[in-house]
């Protein structure tokens, strides 16, 4: 009697009675058992042994009422939201199932603290290693919300919506009257918080709960917020019921916000603006998870619920930031420096986040998308290439994101014929938009581009050394990557300077011989910052160019001076003015045949004769192509001065003699072929000073003939401008042509050789000296393999060598 007894009293005082499939008691028995008398009930059941059943049973009880009885009452009461459309009375439906669920509850909650303060006191013995409060939070969490229905998370997806908006808008009330300080508002300023209205005033609505002022229903709003907090808490349920819809309303705001105020914004840095912004975030986490709000003070729990949340909002921000930022990384580069703050954003979070990979593959995409294409100039891609220097330099100091990201960008600048003649241009000043170079060209402290710079040791201080990141090539050095500056990298594309000297020295022959006045200081300032970067010796060609242009002026001068001491009759007729060139120091020339008339080639002659006198044992090779000449046309009614070159001047001159000349004869007289001849013949067509009648046949025309048709003639653009070097094309043939010597010589003494071998041999026997340009092995192999194709060359076994006829 005495064990059934307290077995009666034990269960009747853990568990509702409804749970026990008994009778609720009447009001006027006596209540539930008291807690005393339970702790005897239990000393009895502990007499016989059986106090270690007590918590098992209590835990199956726990069960068969929640998924009998608890959890079909929650879910029935739940789905009424779905035919209820106002928000008030859906928030207001969400918190009266949670306050049943908690009276439901509350009994279980009681008895589960007796139970874990009997077990402390050694009444009961715990079953397992998990604590019982651990199970039964365990079990409610397991049969409730096991799963959950659609129509459930979309009332919590606008509870706790609609409260966040709440509080936002709360907090930038108290911030504004905070700045406008202790003044109530007046009337116009709470008509300032009004976001929605209408002419006459009725439809004015509240920007928290987006209802008629008259309406507003925000601090009840508010009130039920914290209440459904509570409940879910004392549950130990706020995380799993809240944690999903609290995760997508702050992905939703933070993703709103930044396309808001961030998107195409680069001039100025949006993290401290955010960081303020995600306190107020953090604010409302508080009202969630800290039991009171943030003014209470939190248990150690609580506390890390909310650090674990604020750890999760700001590593979220500053993922999607960087993304953003990755999208619009091309942008950027193309509006560096002035986007320097957004690059300094895209670092701060890139250190905080695992990002490198995605900014990587985004900018190749973008750079080949939309710069690597035909459509776009050299000079561009050189322009956004120098960009991305800076722009990425800023951003990575270890320059593996430049190195890996820009790779795409060099690959292809070899692909194009005029990169080292826009990249020259630009270090001289001569292409447009070129300052960048230029100014580079200029600095007082220039990376020199000399080999030998490849070891890690040159740090100054061992502690200075910081390792690369691990996405780095391995097989490059740190230190030279760190170091390199602008014109290095843009000179690296080729993997050798003598590109670059070559091109410069074409450039400059060029400008000297187009500027006919000697004046070279210009130059001469370039060829100095020049030996800074490549090293005197390979500089040498170039400062003997500037010095033949000193030369030539001195023995003008000497030249002319001598003349004007002959008599008036020994004077020649004209004055002749040479550009005297060292051969061997110059580009090749472009070399065209021109017959002059004999009264110049007198000149000419007597020039050289004087020459000679000056420099013993020096002659002159005239280039007659090459020059300016400055001469007046009289005509009937008119003279026209002009500068025109030496073809146009001896095309002119035999009109003298004779005012009708053919193409062919013409041609016959100047040894110029007919094809360019023609081409010549337009500047005097167009000047009006010939004409063609018949087609073949051009006659001079005296007098102006005004009330005469104008005809428009069409002037060739390669007559624009023409360059007085020898192609790239003419050069590198005629270079070809020396290794094709060489090749040939080597495989008529050693039969076969390798495409490696044959590379080497050149690369020690043949490619020395600014004369010649280096060939790689890929270059090599099509020019052998085009000789294989012409029947030069035979190709088996991976060896190549010479066809019979040939040995």
């Amino acid at each position: 009697m005495e064990l059934s007894a307290a077995w009666h009293t034990l269960s009747t005082g853990l568990v509702p009675a409804a749970a026990l499939g008994l009778a609720a008691p009447r009001s006027s028995v006596a209540g539930p058992p008291e807690d005393y008398d339970l702790q005897v009930a239990i000393e009895v059941l502990q007499r016989y042994d059986l106090h270690s059943v007590v918590e098992e049973w209590f835990l199956e009880v726990l069960q068969t009422d929640l998924q009998a009885n608890i959890a079909p009452e929650f879910w029935n009461c739940i789905a009424q939201y779905e035919n209820t459309a106002e928000e008030p009375q859906c928030s207001l439906l969400l918190l009266d199932a949670f306050c049943l669920l908690k009276c439901r509850l509350d009994p279980y909650l009681h008895s589960m603290d007796l139970l874990e303060k009997w077990t402390k006191a050694g009444l009961l013995l715990g079953t397992g290693s998990q604590g019982l409060q651990e199970k039964v939070y365990t079990m409610f969490r397991a049969i409730l919300f096991f799963s959950t229905t659609k129509n459930f998370q979309e009332m919590i997806q606008q509870f706790y919506s609609r409260s966040f908006k709440i509080y936002m808008r709360q907090w930038k009330r108290s911030e504004d009257k905070a700045n406008e300080g202790e003044n109530s508002m007046s009337d116009t300023e709470q008509e300032s918080e009004v976001e929605e209205g209408d002419p006459g005033g009725g439809g004015l609505q509240c920007a928290g709960c987006n209802c008629k002022k008259a309406q507003c229903w925000c601090p009840t709003a508010m009130e039920q917020f914290q209440q459904l907090n509570d409940i879910l808490r004392r549950l130990n349920l706020l995380e799993r019921v809240s944690a999903d819809a609290v995760t997508n309303i702050l992905h939703r705001m933070i993703e709103e916000r930044m396309e808001w105020r961030c998107r195409g914004e680069y001039e100025r840095s949006f993290l401290n603006e955010f960081q303020e912004w995600i306190e107020k975030v953090i604010g409302w986490l508080s009202r969630v998870f800290l039991q009171g709000g943030a003014a209470t003070h939190p248990n150690p729990e609580a506390n890390s619920t909310l650090k674990r949340w604020r750890c999760h909002v700001q590593r979220f921000f500053y993922r999607l930031y960087a993304s953003m930022r990755i999208e619009e990384l091309f942008s950027i580069i193309r509006d560096f420096p002035e986007s320097k703050p957004a690059v300094d954003d895209l670092k701060y979070c890139l250190e905080r986040t695992n990002q490198r990979q995605q900014l990587l593959s985004s900018l190749k995409g973008a750079l080949e998308m939309r710069l690597l294409h035909p459509g776009v100039n050299t000079s561009d891609i050189i322009t956004l290439y120098i960009s991305a220097i800076k722009a990425l330099r800023e951003l990575d100091p270890s320059m593996v994101i430049l190195e890996v990201a820009c790779e795409p960008i060099r690959k292809y600048l070899r692909t194009r014929e005029d990169t080292v003649r826009q990249i020259v241009a630009g270090l001289t000043g001569d292409a447009e938009g070129s300052g960048d170079l230029a100014n580079e060209l200029s600095k007082a402290d220039p990376v020199t581009l000399e080999n030998g710079q490849e070891s890690d040791d040159d740090v100054s201080q061992p502690e200075d050394w910081v390792p690369d990141p691990v996405d780095a090539d391995p097989g490059k050095s740190s230190s030279k990557r760190r170091s390199s500056d602008i014109i290095s990298l843009l000179v690296s594309i080729y993997g050798s300077k003598d590109l670059f000297i070559n091109e410069y020295r074409t450039l400059l022959a060029d400008r000297l011989l187009h500027q006919f006045n000697y004046s070279a200081e210009r130059e001469i300032r370039n060829v100095e910052l020049l030996k800074l970067r490549f090293g005197e010796a390979q500089m040498h060609y170039c400062e003997v160019m500037l010095k033949d242009m000193a030369d030539s002026r001195r023995i003008n001068t000497n030249i002319r001076d001598e003349e004007q001491k002959l008599p008036e009759e020994e004077r020649p007729p004209f004055s002749l003015v040479a550009v005297i060139l060292s051969s061997e120091f110059w580009p090749p020339l472009k070399e065209e045949k021109l017959e002059l008339p004999e009264q110049i080639k007198e000149a000419m002659e007597a020039y050289s004769k004087k020459y000679e006198k000056l420099k013993a044992m020096r002659t002159l090779n005239w280039k007659h192509h090459l020059g300016l000449v400055k001469l007046d046309v009289e005509l009937a009614d008119r003279t026209l001065s002009l500068s025109v070159s030496p073809v146009h001047a001896a095309i002119i001159l035999h009109f003298q003699s004779k005012s009708t000349w053919t193409l062919d004869e013409l041609s016959e007289v100047l040894k110029v072929p007919v094809t360019s001849l023609r081409r010549k013949m337009t500047l005097w067509l167009q000047q009006g000073v010939l004409r063609e009648e018949p087609p073949g046949t051009f006659t001079v025309i005296e007098e102006e003939q005004k009330d005469r048709a104008e005809k428009v003639v069409l002037i060739d653009s390669d007559e624009e401008g023409d360059s007085a070097m020898a192609s790239q094309a003419d050069q590198k043939e005629e270079e070809l042509q020396l290794f094709w010597t060489y090749i040939q010589a080597m495989l008529t003494n050693l039969e076969s050789l390798s495409l490696e071998r044959i590379h080497s041999m050149l690369k020690i026997f043949v490619m020395t000296g600014p004369m010649v340009t280096e060939i790689d092995i890929q270059e090599l192999q099509g020019f052998l393999q085009k000789k294989v194709r012409d029947q030069q060359l035979i190709y088996s076994g991976g060896v190549y060598r010479l066809p019979k006829s040939c040995n």
